[in-house]
């Protein structure tokens, strides 16, 4: 008997080897510090259904639940690999899977919406590209949002609400800088495009570009869109 992921149950016990795989962390399972403990998985497909698909891995079948453009692109026996977040309730154990890094990451902030389950999450992030979708929060564009199957008007202004806040945040020195007359400096704009999910390295090139273009204004709002449109471009 099995429990979620392919894994042996409590009831069942697993056979020996099994349990020496749990215990032993296998080079397929990356752990990373906090609440995200299979951040992913490598393998070969098994099977593709039309929500999820299942990667085998050290002898174990992992179901991942991943946008359309995945699992269109899964053949059973090919190579695949996802970065994944482990969503653990009381009613529910599942991991969803993204290409990149960045999409988990945007995946995990709108889990953090009021009103945003798993399921819609995966349906904006799975839309368009990440940065497509971070500058249309910047903006304010609704339009983009409603245009997912599953998002109306309420939820995309709440979306773009709540978002635009935690980028407010994160660019909190910025914005008492430019009380005094100051604009919002490269550190501010890293530390904004961070917090959407972005690299340091890929952070760092963008806020670079955006901070020495004349054309962009000095606040960081301005600034960080600008870098979004550099990493949209790329």
């Amino acid at each position: 008997m099995s429990g979620p992921f392919g894994r042996p149950s409590r009831e069942s016990g697993g056979s020996g080897r099994e349990q020496r795989i749990l215990r032993g962390r296998p080079w397929f399972l990356r752990r990373e510090p906090g609440a995200n403990v299979i951040a992913s998985v490598d393998g070969l497909v098994a099977d593709v259904a039309a929500d999820s698909v299942v990667i085998e891995a050290g002898g174990i079948g992992y179901q991942v639940f991943a946008a359309p453009a995945i699992l269109a692109d899964a053949r059973p026996g090919s190579k695949l690999k996802l970065f994944t977040f482990h969503l653990v309730r009381e009613d529910l154990h599942a991991l969803y899977g993204f290409r990149t890094a960045d999409e988990r990451g945007f995946f995990t902030q709108l889990l953090t919406v009021t009103g945003v389950g798993p399921k819609v999450a995966l349906a904006i992030v799975g839309s368009r590209p990440v940065a497509d979708l971070q500058l249309a929060i910047l903006r304010g564009d609704q339009a983009v949002l409603v245009s997912i199957p599953g998002i109306g008007k309420k939820l995309a202004e709440r979306v773009i609400f709540e978002l635009k806040e935690k980028v407010a945040a994160a660019g909190s020195a910025a914005s008492a800088s430019a009380v005094a007359g100051h604009g919002a400096g490269e550190g501010d704009v890293v530390a904004a495009l961070q917090a959407l999910g972005y690299t340091l390295a890929e952070a760092r090139e963008a806020s670079r570009l955006a901070v020495s273009d004349p054309s962009v204004g000095q606040n960081l709002e301005e600034r960080v869109k600008a870098a979004l449109r550099t990493l949209l471009r790329d």
